[in-house]
């Protein structure tokens, strides 16, 4: 069983709960025989009604974990004795990871029964520590390496497990080295992807549109077995509030079992989910008092000395989401555009434009406490000052070994050729953490810097005994080290260490201060930081086809004092680009019998370069600074920039709330497809 917390993932099934679900393996010395032999299998079945659907599933009383309620204040009380009230229901989509890398594994059967795992995983950790469980074996016999990946965006933390677990079984039956690279098409099948979560709401508030109580149901779509579906439900109900400040909210949450394959991590983790949910809320109540929609946002954003308390009792003490907003309202010339926008529909009677202004406040550490830990190896050699790194990082784009080296090449004065980032290796930094969370460089980057501190402290001790000279660690810059105005040249003076019995090498480590939460009570502070961000985009639909297109999109993100402000940008494109698939064209489809529809590029589309916004304006809040003792003040751009994409749905719908004057909330799901929108058209027009 490979399920990563709670068991449910059998490596190979006698009784398939899902199409896909892997019944054997078979090694050959081409594929085309590995082929021939799968052809050979006899297999009985006998078919089972299936439960496909979230909402068949809460019907059914289907969950693959216990429901779970979070309250603060009296949310009942305070919808009714509000001054307008509105209920409804809301869909956000599913998503497939689609990495420009496929799952994949290479194993080499080593002396006394040990493996070298060469893995595409997140978790190398964790994938060792699977393996060495099917094979009841110890630890230290698996060795688990990860170079570098071709994407994950969370389809490898534990999706990737079963592969290489199989891949090492044959390894192991035929004591020769084998590779498994999964075919796209059964890559789609097989593995999870990100959960589609249902809604229903009733939320009572006042004429200025300030939300005075919130009643919530939210459930998700899990498939077979549990997989990080508790931690990622976790993260959508502690990201409800997004950037608003809920006094009075009860939320019943509900992780539904379904006969689909184990939805897993995605970039967001829930949390993008949760944000989606309240959007719509707030988008409902702006169109409900004829107002604009940024105006009822901003209305009920925390506040800096009051309103400042979650949901979960954590208060915000770094918020920026107000001086972002309405630095991005004036960049972005938003209300006259609005203005023109009205006028262009007034004038239009089949191309309808919107435009939306959407906040993002996305809490970065992992809500599994014990996580939030990582370990770094540092040496430097003595025969020419140069350095070696191994951290527990994953590099999968995301620039993790880049912008480590940078850190250390800075801590240490040194050129960046003098750095060298080795492969994630289970064997030189043990008990990694997944990179994932978006917590990747602030975790590893700190674990690095601080087996640095420790050798300087060495050398440091070193030339204060040689040289009687009282210092502390010394400045390091230009490739030389200055202790209280006696200057050596770095290669030098680590040679010179080296012949003098230093130590030249560093494990290093770092945890996560502050954080703490309680998941029985939903209480706690869960996150060290938040990241904020807002965004501005404009679209164009054809009422005819339901056709759209993203004209211009303004993106204002808060990067803290960023390490690598090209990787950052490549984030925050990025990130909000595949947000744009998720919400708008990206669609996952299952029959009835639960088999997937949509499991090539010919069925499944990712956004193209002509989906990309025509004027793209992306940019680095400069005022950004982190509060709190992080490396280089800086703030991930992992995942939070995926949220901006927000506003592009949010644009569609008040395009076609162009049609009826701005006076009729459309009933629209994510993803918002062509299909999707001439439905929501077709309703829209019945009920003017």
């Amino acid at each position: 069983d490979v399920g990563p917390v709670y068991d449910g993932d059998p490596i190979f099934t006698k009784k398939p709960e899902y199409f896909g679900a892997p019944l054997f393996g078979v090694a050959a010395r081409t594929t085309e025989l590995a082929r021939k032999a799968v052809l050979k299998a006899k297999i009985s079945y006998k078919t089972l009604k299936p439960i496909t659907t979230i909402k068949e599933a809460l019907k059914k009383k289907s969950f693959v974990l216990k429901e779970r309620i979070i309250k603060k204040g009296e949310a009942l009380r305070s919808i009714e004795n509000s001054a307008y009230r509105l209920r409804g229901n809301f869909t956000t989509g599913s998503q497939e990871h689609f990495a420009l890398e496929g799952q994949a594994a290479f194993v080499i059967p080593q002396e006394d029964d040990d493996f070298k795992v060469f893995s595409k995983t997140q978790h190398p950790s964790e994938t060792q520590q699977i393996i060495a469980k099917m094979l009841n074996q110890k630890s230290n016999t698996i060795t688990v390496e990860t170079r570098r990946l071709g994407g994950s965006f969370g389809g490898t933390e534990t999706q990737s497990f079963i592969f290489a677990a199989i891949c090492t079984l044959l390894a192991k039956k035929t004591k020769r080295a084998v590779k498994l690279r999964v075919d796209r098409d059964d890559d789609i099948i097989i593995t999870g992807k990100r959960h589609d979560f249902y809604s229903e709401y009733e939320v009572g508030f006042d004429e200025l549109g300030v939300i005075k109580g919130l009643k919530l149901k939210l459930a998700s779509r899990c498939g077979i077995s549990p997989d990080l579906s508790g931690a990622i439900n976790d993260r959508a109900l502690l990201h409800i509030d997004n950037a608003y400040y809920l006094e009075n909210i009860l939320v019943e949450n509900y992780l539904c079992k379904t006969n689909t394959a184990s939805n897993t991590a995605f970039r967001g983790f829930g949390g993008n989910q949760g944000m989606m949910a309240i959007e719509n809320i707030i988008d409902h109540i702006a169109t409900s008092l004829k107002k604009d929609s940024a105006e009822i946002r901003r209305r009920n954003f925390y506040q800096k000395r009051k309103k400042n308390i979650t949901h979960y009792n954590m208060k915000i003490e770094d918020n920026v989401i107000q001086e972002i907003f309405d630095q991005l309202v004036k960049s972005s010339n938003y209300k006259s555009r609005q203005l023109n926008i009205k006028k262009f529909n007034l004038k239009n009677k089949y191309l309808k434009k919107g435009i939306s202004l959407t906040p993002v406040k996305f809490g970065i550490s992992f809500t599994t406490w014990h996580l939030n830990q990582a370990g770094a190896l540092v040496h430097i050699y003595s025969e020419d000052g140069s350095v070696h790194i191994n951290h527990g990082g994953v590099e999968m784009g995301n620039g993790v070994h880049t912008k480590i080296a940078q850190l250390a090449a800075h801590s240490l004065g040194l050129p960046f050729n003098k750095i060298k980032v080795s492969a994630t290796r289970t064997d030189k930094v043990p008990n990694t953490s997944a990179s994932a969370a978006s917590s990747t460089t602030d975790l590893n980057g700190a674990a690095t810097l601080n087996a640095i501190s420790k050798i300087k402290m060495n050398l440091a001790a070193y030339v204060k005994r040689k040289y009687k000279i009282k210092t502390n660690e010394g400045i390091y810059e230009n490739g030389k080290v200055k202790f209280n105005g006696k200057s050596f040249r770095f290669d030098k003076l680590v040679k010179e260490a080296y012949l003098n019995r230093v130590p030249l090498s560093s494990s290093g480590f770092y945890a996560t201060p502050k954080i703490h939460f309680d998941k029985k009570t939903f209480k706690g502070r869960p996150f060290l930081y938040f990241c904020y961000s807002a965004a501005v985009s404009e679209v164009i639909i054809d009422t005819l086809t339901g056709e759209n297109k993203i004209l211009r999109a303004d993106i204002l993100h808060d990067a803290g004092k960023a390490i690598n402000p090209a990787i950052e940008m490549g984030q925050i494109e990025g990130g909000f680009v595949q947000g744009a698939g998720w919400l708008g064209c990206e669609e996952v489809n299952w029959k009835n019998n639960g088999q997937i529809t949509t499991h090539s590029p010919s069925t499944y589309k990712i956004p193209a370069v002509s989906d990309m916004p025509e004027r793209f304006n992306a940019e680095i809040f400069k005022r950004g600074k982190n509060i709190e003792n992080v490396i280089n003040k800086s703030k991930t751009t992992g995942e939070p920039p995926l949220m901006n994409a927000m506003s592009v749905f949010f644009a569609i719908k008040n395009a076609i709330a162009s049609i009826g004057s701005y006076k009729i909330n459309p009933k629209l799901d994510a993803p918002a497809t062509p299909e999707k929108i001439l439905m929501s058209i077709k309703n829209l027009k019945s009920r003017i």
